[in-house]
């Protein structure tokens, strides 16, 4: 099942605090991005954000599941309301993450 855009825009607003929120389609469902980095995915109208020990210390009884059968364990945030908590939870779990591989140019 794919994900409603109404809820993609809500989750986006609820985050908008930590910087410039971006969701990508992808595959049906949602990368989800925070100044250019991904750090979450939106799937099956459910948010998921990469697993740092920063939003482990921020949130620390969330749940871990995979958003997707064969994908890594992602915390999963089912709720969203506290526009405070989910800035500070992405705005460390984006900090702990790498920066992304800068991609080659196509000749």
């Amino acid at each position: 099942m794919a994900s409603k855009a109404e809820f993609v825009t809500y989750a986006a607003e609820q985050m908008k605090d930590a910087g410039q929120i971006t969701c990508r389609k992808m595959f049906g469902d949602y990368g989800v991005y925070c100044d250019g980095k991904i750090f979450g995915l939106i799937c099956d109208d459910q948010l998921f954000i990469k697993i740092t020990e920063e939003g482990r210390k921020i949130r620390p009884n969330l749940k871990e599941a995979p958003p997707y059968e064969g994908a890594k364990p992602h915390f999963l945030v089912d709720e969203l309301d506290d526009r405070e908590l989910m800035k500070r939870l992405v705005r460390e779990t984006v900090k702990a993450l790498p920066e992304p591989k800068k991609r080659k140019k196509k000749k």
